[in-house]
């Protein structure tokens, strides 16, 4: 993927706000989309999150051909999105093909939405997408651990696997990263903060007294959009963090990271996600990743009579869409649960 690096352009003024553009003239596609570029990051938007605008946008460009963008209508844009649904077959690792999900077709529209509206108040242009309806994209069902496989995750991070040997009984050993890694897997689960937003974390940003952790605004906070927020810790997880950080040399240091790596070196997500999948392997418990950790979150916290509002706030969610799904699944549960435990249907009367 090519990432586009901050370039001047002539609709930003010096101190890089935007400003009243004149008539652009015959404006290539290309060229809209580095000043597209500047003003996302700008905006404080992740570059995770600019870079996969661009590579979308980039693909259609590449397609339909680098064209004049005052020129472009809504049904071309539609007729390219029934060209993803329908007809383009992306080449997965090992070979195999794979079409898009609604969610993937979904995610080009979002970063149409976001090109031409900038292109509307940027350059002056009418917006083509007011013709072109949003994709559909039904919800996946939402993973989520059970008690039973969190605590046997715990127990994981705690001892090793038994090791037999000829000369003595099996034996287990507790390992050396235990106070570490039960504090991450209890962080994520009880804050369901996501990797970027857990990994970019600093001692300074969690009270252990209130058990507040406060998410930074931008880019350095990790949080999707650039949205900071705080998110609050339980007595049990506080008390594992104090643990961990009891035994680091650094653990008084505002400005240290939350978490490091082996050998002290900064938790990425990738890291992190490598960490939990390794943790859920030697537990028993397939298919572990850090996200599936906030889903529990998630759902749990609306089992135990959390409402979707604060929940979103939580989350960092910009609408409540997925926070609407996580309250089906949680109310299906009730309905499960009373199925199960009806009086009057247990009782016969």
């Amino acid at each position: 993927m090519n990432r586009i690096s901050s370039v001047s352009s002539p609709y930003l003024s010096s101190s890089g706000q935007s400003r009243q553009a004149p008539p652009p003239g015959p404006l290539p596609l290309s060229k809209a989309l580095v000043g597209f570029t500047n003003a996302k990051l700008a905006e404080g938007l992740s570059q995770r999150t600019v870079d996969t605008y661009l590579d979308d946008l980039s693909k259609w460009i590449e397609r339909t051909g680098d064209r004049e963008i005052g020129k472009v209508t809504g049904p071309e844009i539609s007729a390219y999105l029934a060209w993803l649904r329908t007809e383009y077959q992306p080449q997965r690792f090992g070979g195999k093909i794979h079409p898009l999900s609604g969610k993937t077709i979904r995610n080009v529209w979002i970063a149409f939405s976001s090109f031409f509206h900038w292109a509307e108040r940027e350059l002056a242009l009418p917006c083509p997408m007011t013709d072109v309806r949003v994709p559909r994209a039904p919800m996946p069902p939402v993973p989520a651990l059970t008690r039973e496989e969190v605590e046997r995750m715990l127990k994981a991070c705690t001892y090793s696997r038994d090791a037999d040997t000829p000369v003595r009984r099996s034996f287990t050993m507790r390992r050396p990263t235990a106070s570490r890694d039960i504090a991450i897997l209890l962080v994520l689960l009880d804050t369901g903060l996501r990797a970027s937003e857990f990994c970019a974390l600093k001692v300074g940003d969690v009270d252990l007294k209130t058990g507040q952790v406060d998410i930074k605004h931008g880019i350095q906070g990790g949080a999707k959009g650039g949205k900071g927020r705080s998110v609050y810790l339980g007595k049990a997880t506080r008390q594992a963090v104090w643990h961990y950080l009891a035994g680091r040399e650094d653990g008084d240091d505002r400005d240290a990271p939350l978490f490091v790596a082996r050998g002290g070196h900064i938790m990425r997500p990738c890291t992190l996600l490598q960490l939990v999948r390794s943790i859920g392997k030697k537990a028993g418990v397939p298919n572990v990743y850090p996200h599936k950790l906030r889903h529990t979150f998630a759902i749990t916290y609306l089992r135990s009579g959390g409402d979707v509002f604060t929940l979103q706030q939580i989350l960092g969610h910009g609408s409540l869409d997925m926070v609407r799904h996580y309250a089906r699944i949680a109310q299906s549960d009730v309905a499960q649960a009373h199925r199960k435990a009806s009086p009057v249907d247990n009782w016969r009367l």
